[in-house]
């Protein structure tokens, strides 16, 4: 007898296990294998598909879930759960009133229990601790892409300039050949053309009377 009682009284001085609380997807969403975007999709949950909500990060609202035997991390405002008879997104103000624990997210322990077998374990050492080398990656791909439209860009205007520099040229000497034609040919003809013949000085078969 006492040694019932001594069990019955270790259990009730025993913390009590938090269970699951019961959500629903509100949209398709990525179920992922850390609390943040960067990290590898696990699969996707389908809307109003319901999920298992283990606990969530007291920092922002990312959940570890599960849905169908997988596990992973999706994003509170992906997911509702039923507080008071009205569906609420889950946020750190509806943890406690739920029966969601805050939890860490530990990522060799989590990733060695439910990834082991997946592709992008083999990357783990990429991924572990922080996540920033992907955000670096995008980062300084979107860096060389707008370098490279700079350059472009920078090319495009030399060669409009070039093209410019190079008709204002043209059109320089067009006007200087013009005007050197009209200076040196034009104006001396035009008088001799029009210019009054002075007849008292020619004869007969003077040839420098005779005209063009």
């Amino acid at each position: 007898m006492s040694l019932q009682l001594a069990a019955v009284g270790a259990l009730l001085a025993m913390p009590a296990l938090a269970s699951a609380a019961e959500g629903f997807a509100t949209a398709n969403v990525n179920m992922r294998s850390g609390p943040s975007t960067r990290y590898p999709a696990v699969t996707v949950i389908p809307a109003g598909e319901a999920v298992e909500i283990h606990g969530c990060l007291a920092d922002r609202p990312w959940c570890d879930v599960s849905f169908y035997g997988g596990r992973g991390w999706v994003a509170g405002r992906y997911v509702q759960a039923v507080y008071r008879s009205n569906r609420v997104y889950v946020e750190p103000e509806y943890y406690r009133p739920l029966g969601i624990p805050t939890v860490a997210f530990e990522f060799d322990r989590y990733w060695d229990r439910y990834y082991r077998g997946r592709d992008f374990y083999r990357d783990r050492d990429r991924w572990r601790g922080d996540t920033d080398w992907v955000e670096e990656r995008r980062e300084r791909d979107w860096e060389r892409r707008r370098e490279d439209q700079r350059r472009e860009w920078e090319s495009a205007r030399e060669r409009e300039r070039r093209e410019w520099e190079r008709r204002r040229d043209d059109d320089r000497w067009r006007r200087r050949v013009d005007e050197d034609d009209l200076s040196e040919w034009d104006e001396p003809r035009a008088e001799r053309r029009y210019a009054p013949r002075n007849d008292t000085e020619c004869a007969l078969g003077d040839f420098r009377c005779e005209d063009d």
